[in-house]
């Protein structure tokens, strides 16, 4: 049995005509001999009725703060609506199928609602009806917990439960149709002569959902990683082949970088021993923001100083911290993280100083770095946001 994860996001099941696009994707899978297994999203995006933001624009907020289990259940509307009208439009083409939810697909995760986390798969409900040759169609973004309440997975949950569902069945691909022909070199409304990547290998494509690229989720990266299994980003409005994200890809390199992405909302910190003297804190004070849930990145560490980098959301609480400590820092507001991502550049010296060259020749100043063996981070002020994406696109790109 050649399974077939076949993903459609909300705008792939927001109307009428897009369904039949998507179901025209799920014929052409069964006309090649393959078993599809169909997960969708809720229709459409806030401010279509169905979408999960316009469902939770329905409860209070101090109702939503202190009724986890009930907001989950909310949110899984979307995309239980979702499969039954799927389902109708894949009956009116002859195709017999099975709606589900994430619960009765066989996804049972523990009870942190909200962002549940997956515990089992149980196949064997997916595996009869695929064996009545019949057709499941199942809610993303949705689990249920060993109590037999409904859980969420969290934002962009559905790939995960693409995912999630490929690893289990042993799929041969796991398919996310989307609105976009897949991962471009960068984002095209920033540069114009962006173009398609059309193989990537899962640490690169994980280092573009992890720094802000919206294309696939980061844990459904990983789970497919995991499972070895090929994961297709296509456009469900067109024949596009899209980009195929394998562990095949790295081996086929034929350039330094494979893209470039970025992040907004950016704060530096630097906290230096000098500004701190005989403050007993200084040395501990990291531990502190992890207990409060602050990520840190961009982590440079000294002995006399230490400076990272936080999204700007966290900004207050970590200014209540730091005063409860009696520590002193300094920060520069409205900074954007640029990430430059190839497995190519491994090994490969000089790429640091070619993209700093690259930004010091527009004038575009870099305050800070970082790097690993496949991505490198140069943080600017957000003006030069653009400017330093295009600029470090030309250097690298240009086809």
């Amino acid at each position: 049995m050649k399974i077939l994860i076949q993903k459609f996001g909300g705008s792939s099941v927001s109307t009428h005509e897009r369904r039949k696009m998507s179901i025209e994707k799920i014929l052409a899978a069964i006309k090649d001999g393959y078993v599809p297994v169909v997960v969708v999203s809720a229709m459409g995006r806030k401010g279509e009725p169905y979408a999960t933001d316009s469902l939770l624009m329905m409860l209070d907020s101090s109702f939503k703060k202190n009724n986890k289990l009930a907001v989950d259940l909310m949110m899984s509307c979307g995309e239980v609506i979702s499969t039954v009208v799927m389902c109708n439009d894949l009956f009116a083409c002859g195709i017999s199928c099975v709606p589900m939810t994430g619960g009765q697909a066989g996804i049972i995760t523990d009870n942190n609602y909200g962002n549940a986390d997956t515990i089992k798969i149980k196949t064997d409900k997916i595996l009869e009806i695929l064996s009545k040759n019949q057709v499941p169609v199942i809610a993303g973004f949705q689990g249920e917990s060993e109590e037999g309440f409904v859980t969420t997975l969290g934002r962009g949950g559905s790939d995960v439960t693409a995912s999630l569902l490929g690893a289990a069945l042993k799929a041969e691909e796991i398919q996310i149709y989307t609105d976009v022909n897949g991962i471009m070199t960068a984002d095209p409304k920033i540069v114009s002569d962006a173009f398609l990547i059309k193989e990537i290998n899962y640490n690169e494509v994980f280092q573009f959902s992890d720094q802000g690229a919206k294309v696939i989720h980061p844990r459904a990266v990983e789970i497919a990683m995991k499972a070895n299994i090929p994961l297709v980003i296509k456009n469900t409005l067109n024949n596009c082949k899209g980009t195929i994200i394998n562990n095949m890809a790295a081996g086929n390199k034929n350039t330094l970088i494979t893209g470039i992405t970025h992040m907004n909302n950016r704060v530096q910190i630097k906290v230096t021993k000098v500004d701190n003297v005989n403050i007993e804190s200084y040395n501990e004070f990291l531990n502190d923001l992890a207990k409060n849930l602050i990520s840190i990145d961009l982590i440079n560490v000294f002995t006399d100083e230490k400076i990272f980098t936080i999204d700007s959301e966290d900004y207050n609480k970590f200014e209540g911290i730091m005063k409860k400590l009696n520590l002193s820092y300094t920060h520069i507001d409205e900074c954007s993280k640029i990430a430059v991502i190839g497995s190519g550049m491994r090994g490969v010296p000089g790429i640091m100083a070619r993209i700093l060259n690259a930004l010091n020749n527009e004038n575009i100043e870099v305050i800070q770095t970082a790097d690993s063996h496949t991505t490198i981070w140069c943080l600017v002020e957000s003006k030069n946001t653009v400017k330093a994406i295009k600029v470090l696109h030309k250097e690298f790109m240009s086809l």
